[in-house]
């Protein structure tokens, strides 16, 4: 029974692990690709590094060297391996409850200083081609104009701006959009939570399980 138990355990684990994988594999290559073509450009100067190409690409190679951990120490029964995925998955999830904590505590000045960000950059668009290439693509995409609205340009508005009238600014549209589908984010949210503590879980028991097998015959 212990080692039918162990052997289920640990393809659960290692299929479990491998999707995610995958998962980091597709993150890291849309990361990637957002590095070589820079479409979204830089839009808040005092953190240049924070671009999607950038997000993207760390968030994929953390995936993928958590989830190699599980596959590896699942596959191998490795207890270090099983050990280094469990408290990886727990420091990941710390962080994120530390982070939403924050967001929650300190919304009005984020809010302050992501329009105060975006603002200043608007003034660089005619400077600087990432920023160009960023306004662009954000408002081609979410159909809307300037910061709050229209008026955020001085000159002329540019070709990538909606040429109807009453058009809103684009972070007006995206803190609209979050609105109307925070219920959607918070269940995602949720579910990558559950996700990792289930992976936790399964880690802790197939560590244990390993034990208990390796007593059962005499190791």
């Amino acid at each position: 029974m212990g080692m039918s138990s162990l052997k289920l355990l640990k393809y659960v684990l290692f299929f479990f692990n491998l999707l995610f994988w995958f998962c980091g594999c597709c993150i890291l290559g849309f990361g990637i690709y957002f590095l070589i073509h820079n479409n979204f450009g830089v839009l808040f100067h005092k953190l240049p590094f924070l671009t999607l190409g950038n997000i993207l690409v760390i968030v994929g190679s953390i995936i993928m060297v958590v989830a190699f951990l599980g596959c590896m120490g699942s596959i191998k029964e490795n207890k270090c391996l099983l050990m280094s995925f469990f408290v990886l998955l727990l420091i990941i999830l710390l962080t994120e409850v530390t982070l939403a904590i924050l967001l929650f505590v300190h919304e009005q000045k984020l809010n302050s200083y992501v329009a105060e960000g975006l603002t200043e950059s608007i003034q660089r668009y005619y400077l600087d081609n990432s920023t160009k290439a960023a306004w662009d693509s954000i408002q081609s995409f979410l159909h809307c104009c300037g910061v709050n609205d229209t008026s955020d340009w001085t000159g002329d508005r540019p070709e990538s701006c909606p040429s109807e009238q009453g058009v809103k600014g684009c972070y007006m549209k995206t803190q609209e959009w979050f609105h109307s589908n925070f219920l959607y984010i918070g269940i995602i949210i949720i579910c990558i939570c559950m996700i990792q503590v289930l992976g936790m879980s399964f880690a802790l028991t197939l560590n244990c399980q390993i034990d208990k097998t390796s007593q059962a015959i005499g190791l």
